[in-house]
C-alpha cells in the first residue's frame, strides 16, 4: 500500500532535483520567490561608490537604510570607521547582522538572493558571460587603471600614451562593446551597468581620457540619466552634488595609437 506513495515522492523528489539545470539549460530567469530580504543599512559617502548600492535597491524598489552625514565626508566616514575599524571603505553594508564590503559583491549577493531574476540575465543566456565580465571588469580592469594612470598624470603630464595598457584603451574596450549592445548587461539594463558608471564618470569628468572620443560611452551615460531609478538615486544620496570632488587633469595623454613596447633582447 505504501509503495505507489513512495515512488510518487521519489518522482517528486528527483524533479525537483533536476529543475535548477533545467532552467539554466533553457535560459529562463527564475520566476520563484526571491530569498527575503534582512535589514539592509548602507553605509554611505556622497558622490562615491556607494551610490551603486543606493541606486540598485531604487532599481529593485526594495528598503533599505541610508547613513551618512549631508556635505560632511569625514563625519560620514567615521560613522563607517565605528562600524567597520579594519577596513573603512565606502560602501560598507550591514546585511542583517553581516558587515559587507565590496560594491560589486554586494550587488551580485543582493541579485542572486534577493531580485528574482531581475537586473542580471538568465545564466544560460549569451548576455551572461559579458553581464559578468563588465561586473568585474568596472573595477578590476577600468577603475584600477583610471586611478593609476591619474596619480601618475598629477605630478608627470604625459607627452605620448603608454605602450601597455593605458586609460584610453580601457574605456576603448567599452565604447566598443557600446557600438554592438545597448546596455553592458546586452539586450537590457542590468547591475553591470550600475557597476560601469562610476569609472566611466571619473574617467571623463578628471580629464583622464577625452570625452569626445567616445560618443557611446556618452549617449549611454545620458540614458542612465534619464532613468528614474538613478534620478531617486542622487535625490538621496548626493543632494547637494558633487562633495569633496578629486582635481580635474589639466592634461591627459594624447590620442591615437600606442608606442609599440621595444622588442625583446635575445
Amino acid at each position: 500500500m505504501t509503495y505507489p506513495i513512495a515512488r510518487r515522492s521519489l518522482a517528486l523528489l528527483a524533479g525537483l532535483a533536476l529543475a535548477p539545470a533545467a532552467l539554466a539549460a533553457s535560459g529562463r530567469k527564475p520566476t520563484g520567490p526571491a530569498m527575503p530580504m534582512p535589514d539592509f543599512t548602507i553605509y554611505h559617502l556622497e558622490g562615491r561608490r556607494s551610490e551603486r548600492i543606493v541606486w540598485l535597491m531604487e532599481e529593485l524598489e526594495m528598503p533599505y537604510k541610508l547613513v551618512f552625514t549631508r556635505g560632511d565626508l569625514g563625519k560620514s566616514m567615521a560613522a563607517i570607521r565605528a562600524l567597520s575599524p579594519v577596513v573603512p571603505m565606502a560602501p560598507t553594508v550591514q546585511y542583517g547582522d553581516q558587515i559587507l564590503v565590496e560594491s560589486g559583491a554586494i550587488i551580485e549577493m543582493v541579485l542572486n538572493r534577493h531580485a528574482g531574476g531581475r537586473l542580471q540575465p538568465a545564466l544560460a543566456s549569451r548576455d551572461y558571460p559579458n553581464h559578468l565580465m563588465w561586473m568585474h571588469y568596472a573595477e578590476g580592469s577600468l577603475a584600477a587603471r583610471l586611478f593609476s594612470d591619474y596619480r601618475a598624470w598629477l605630478t608627470a603630464p604625459p607627452a605620448a600614451r603608454s605602450p601597455l595598457v593605458d586609460s584610453e584603451a580601457v574605456v576603448q574596450f567599452a565604447e566598443d562593446f557600446l557600438g554592438a549592445h545597448p546596455w553592458f548587461g546586452g539586450a537590457e539594463f542590468s547591475g553591470a551597468d550600475i557597476m560601469m558608471m562610476f569609472p566611466l564618470n571619473v574617467a571623463t569628468s578628471l580629464n583622464i581620457v577625452d570625452v569626445a572620443q567616445f560618443p557611446k560611452v556618452a549617449a549611454w551615460k545620458t540614458k542612465i540619466e534619464a532613468r528614474p531609478a538613478y534620478k531617486r538615486m542622487l535625490a538621496k544620496a548626493r543632494p547637494d552634488g558633487m562633495i569633496g570632488n578629486l582635481r580635474v587633469l589639466p592634461k591627459h595623454a594624447p590620442a591615437g595609437p600606442r608606442t609599440p613596447p621595444p622588442a625583446a633582447k635575445p
